[in-house]
């Protein structure tokens, strides 16, 4: 191996690094999207937090997603792609702009995106589910946790 692959490959070892403190070690992909949700929490903290009452846990994903592996069975199903989707969150939320409500999509990109959007349209308590129903960088998924999915 020559001295320049060497210098190339330790300068990019050295970035990757330097990435990885900064952020924390969560995925710089997630950590960009996310940078303006205010709370996140795992699956498991959801599925208690939503049987409690405590949080509205919505499943954001396609219709075709929910037939591929159900969706959380303490949550509810509503499409973001839904032009009338806003409205259709404020009915869930009986309303309340302030009320908890927590986004949970396959792997946690969809759910920040949509938690910043929420925001920014005067939602005051959106909260981020980052491990998805798949698992991601954040953790193992809704499935993987072993936790209930309604199939119907």
């Amino acid at each position: 191996m020559n001295r320049r692959r060497v210098l190339i490959g330790g300068g990019a070892l050295a970035l990757v690094g330097a990435g990885f403190a900064a952020t924390e070690g969560r995925n710089w992909y997630y950590a960009y999207l996310s940078e303006d949700v205010a709370e996140s929490l795992s699956v498991r903290e959801a599925h208690v937090q939503a049987l409690a009452g405590e949080v509205l846990l919505v499943d954001i994903r396609r219709p075709d997603e929910w037939a591929g592996t159900g969706s959380a069975a303490s949550g509810h199903r509503l499409d973001m792609r839904r032009e009338d989707f806003t409205d259709a969150l404020l009915a869930l939320a009986e309303g309340d702009r302030s009320a908890r409500i927590a986004l949970i999509c396959a792997r946690g990109v969809r759910s920040s995106r949509l938690a910043n959007q929420l925001a920014a349209a005067g939602f005051t308590n959106v909260i981020d589910v980052p491990e998805g129903m798949l698992g991601s960088a954040a953790g193992p998924g809704w499935i993987r946790e072993g936790l209930p999915v309604d199939r119907s």
